[in-house]
């Protein structure tokens, strides 16, 4: 797949989610007034943010998928990895806020002795539907990141995951409401933050994992050295370094050869060693070879 498609993945499904995150924030907006449910009000209002990262991906999307140019020669992908982290730390402060007005109701509820409101029914559905759509869109949007291997795109799945675990703790909380345990609200509210906060840490983590060239996963390497292998040519390999770029994988290589072979002959087979490895390795971006003169036998 190349730039081009890829770009055209993440733009589409952006679109498609910043018009859901809109649809969606109307609708709990509304149930959360007039179904007096302030949690709900709250996913609104967290639903509206998400249109404004949704925006972020889709900025990404046409700074990371640019063709390669004299002055960015590697191209433009680590752009992707900057946008992840972006959005993880939104997610750590959406974190913080809903454990923040989280402790201030169980503060108002148990010490200040204020009631919370019981909410309506169609309150408790809009959440649930909120819980339908945000997972769809979480795997959704999980597999057009593989197709895409975009990090930014994979970071706005796991929002989307984390926004249907916000909204599984309001629907909690406004059931119990409805059964007159209204501190059932804050308490699940309190426990959905620390897993978000969780999340929100993981994807900054990947991020920066990406954008300072961090190894690729060991299993890159044993894949590597298994296409190395099947070179009878190959006496030796001297050398394999993988580094991330965004989601996919630069590899520098360092294989011995027989020193008695034409420089021809040499080239064909570093020529076949690198070709084998982007052609089965999908997420590799580029493998750079070097060859030694090897003086024994494999």
């Amino acid at each position: 797949m190349d730039i081009k498609q890829e770009a055209t993945i993440i733009k589409k499904n952006t679109i498609f989610t910043m018009i859901t995150n809109a649809l969606l924030a109307a609708m709990k907006l509304l149930a959360g007034i007039f179904g007096n449910s302030g949690v709900l009000i709250s996913d609104a209002i967290n639903s509206i943010g998400d249109i404004a990262t949704n925006i972020v991906v889709y900025i990404s999307a046409i700074f990371s998928r640019k063709e390669r140019d004299r002055k960015h020669p590697y191209g433009h992908e680590k752009y992707d990895s900057i946008i992840s982290i972006f959005l993880g730390v939104a997610i750590v402060i959406t974190a913080f806020e809903v454990g923040r007005g989280a402790i201030n109701k169980l503060i108002d509820y148990f010490i200040n002795d204020i009631p919370i409101d019981v909410p309506k029914w169609y309150a408790l559905a809009a959440a649930l539907l909120t819980i339908a759509v945000k997972e769809f869109l979480f795997r959704k949007t999980k597999s057009d990141a593989k197709k895409a291997r975009s990090s930014s795109l994979m970071a706005q799945a796991w929002d989307h995951r984390s926004d249907t675990i916000a909204s599984f703790g309001a629907s909690v909380g406004i059931l119990g409401a409805m059964f007159g345990l209204g501190f059932l609200d804050p308490i699940a509210s309190v426990l959905i933050a620390v897993f978000i906060f969780r999340l929100g840490y993981r994807i900054v983590f990947a991020g920066i994992s990406q954008v300072v060239d961090q190894a690729a996963d060991p299993n890159i390497e044993e894949q590597i050295k298994e296409i190395v292998d099947q070179c009878p040519e190959v006496r030796s390999l001297d050398l394999i370094k993988t580094r991330m770029f965004g989601m996919k994988i630069y590899v520098d290589l360092e294989i011995g050869l027989d020193f008695s072979l034409t420089l021809e002959e040499a080239h064909r087979i570093a020529e076949w060693v690198h070709d084998q490895v982007e052609e089965k390795i999908p997420d590799v971006l580029h493998c750079m070879i070097h060859v030694n003169p090897n003086y024994k036998k494999k």
